[in-house]
């Protein structure tokens, strides 16, 4: 184990590439599929034990595998297998064979976040006895891919897997060239609507000139990348308000990551997410709104957000056109009253709302986790579209208690670490204010291959308030 801990920055890169590049050219020479598959897991081996033996070394895999990969093409794509979740099985097996190194402190986060599973997975009982047995299954899928990221935040913060602050920093560079390299595919997709790499969420726009998928990049569906985008425009939006000692990015790297994300928010046409990353770049501005007034940062951030509409509308025209209608129709929407604006939501919320007060026991204890879009036990299946009154139909009165506890708990943190200006916790209590948000109009919780590394940054967060 000692000797693996000591291996030279360079072996570290080499040693993948090295591996990749014997796959490929196994690949060439053997042209039998089964001696290529063969031939890839036997190289395969020593990366493994690599990632196995060396603290911390599988997360960057399993980040980049988790964003920058499609799943197998196996399943409806949104539950299908996932090449990230075998190095989270390495993970796994590295932190149980460094037992001794876990120290897990009792706190109001650590408590919120193992009752919210508690309560996650005590909703499997419900889901085998309202849905049945495949409906069971795939509840039990989704706690434990949410239990990937938990392990995640607990093996960070208080396992093997911690990092000291300036390897902290050096991962959170490393995670924003990962997610300038999925925004980026994301543009590319959307404007050359490149084919899905598997299955996908039908979100289309409908143009005089044609029909176009909403730009979702390598994920699911493109609620999850204006999500994610969200995420690292309020990281590079805080890089331009620290001073210049504290800054994990040179200023103009964050102003350049402002534009690309902003813009690929902007045409993943996600408005719950544009409207979260509003209120996560408000809260920053109200947070620093003395350091900034100095700097006039804010005026710098407006302007990279103007710049990025004003991109999109010289190299996406008729998209742009069509963005300004619909944001139009919506405001008259909302202000005649009328609930298409909520795109169907509401009729799915009156339709909860009708079961939950018709069944009162049945809700108090909850029909099971992620069962509502699988189960016909309400007569059809639903999209929630909203993680509060989801988390009450299917985890019960526990889980939106919890739910509740868990926000508080990470803003708490996150305000307690900010007034100690940590980037950190700047970063993740800025974020968690448009989330809280956002949680109204979407399952964010379900964002499996995303909520990882939300939950790292977290975790970065707990190390500096224990510090």
């Amino acid at each position: 184990m000692q000797a693996a801990e000591s291996y030279p920055a360079s072996s570290r890169s080499w040693l993948p590439i090295g591996l990749g590049a014997t796959i490929g050219l196994g690949a060439i020479l053997l042209r039998n599929p089964a001696w290529v598959a063969v031939f890839a897991f036997v190289c395969l081996l020593p990366l493994a034990w690599f990632l196995f033996s060396t603290p911390r070394a599988w997360l960057i895999p399993f980040f980049g595998a988790a964003v920058l990969l499609p799943p197998l093409p196996f399943g409806d794509g949104s539950s299908s297998i996932h090449t990230s979740v075998l190095f989270a099985a390495v993970g796994l097996l590295a932190g149980l064979a460094r037992i001794r190194d876990w120290r897990v402190h009792f706190t109001l986060l650590n408590g919120a976040i193992l009752a919210f599973c508690w309560a996650l997975v005590m909703s499997l009982g419900f889901a085998l006895l309202y849905s049945g047995g495949t409906a069971a299954a795939g509840s039990a899928a989704r706690v434990a891919l949410f239990g990937i990221a938990v392990y995640v935040f607990f093996s960070a913060s208080q396992g093997p897997d911690r990092a000291s602050p300036l390897q902290a920093f050096r991962m959170a560079r490393l995670l924003f060239g990962i997610a300038v390299a999925a925004a980026i595919f994301g543009c590319i997709d959307f404007v050359y609507q490149l084919p899905a790499p598997a299955a996908f969420g039908a979100q289309f726009l409908w143009l005089e000139s044609g029909v176009y998928r909403r730009a979702q990049g390598l994920f699911y569906e493109a609620s999850t990348l204006g999500n994610f985008c969200a995420f690292f425009l309020v990281m590079s939006a805080v890089c331009l308000s620290q001073a210049r000692e504290k800054r994990v990015l040179p200023r103009w790297i964050a102003a350049v990551g402002v534009v690309l994300f902003a813009g690929t928010l902007i045409i993943s046409f996600s408005r719950s997410s544009l409207i979260a990353a509003v209120l996560s770049c408000a809260t920053l501005a109200l947070v620093e709104r003395r350091s900034w007034a100095n700097r006039r940062a804010v005026l710098w951030l407006g302007l990279l957000v103007l710049a990025a509409f004003g991109l999109f509308s010289v190299f996406l025209p008729e998209f742009a056109t069509g963005y300004a209608l619909r944001l139009a129709s919506n405001s008259a929407d909302v202000f005649a009253g009328r609930g298409r604006v909520l795109s169907g939501r509401l009729e799915t919320w009156q339709t909860l709302g009708a079961f939950a007060a018709e069944h009162p026991w049945q809700t108090a204890l909850g029909i099971g986790y992620k069962t509502l879009p699988n189960t016909t036990y309400l007569g059809k299946p639903l999209i929630a579209d909203n993680m509060y009154l989801s988390a009450l139909i299917e985890t019960g009165v526990l889980g939106l208690t919890a739910l509740l506890l868990l926000n508080a708990a990470i803003l708490k943190s996150s305000w307690r670490a900010l007034q100690a200006d940590s980037f950190f916790g700047k970063w993740m209590f800025c974020f968690w204010i448009g989330e809280t948000v956002q949680m109204f109009s979407a399952d964010i919780l379900t964002f499996w291959r995303v909520l990882p590394i939300y939950l790292w940054v977290l975790a970065q967060v707990a190390m500096e308030r224990r510090r």
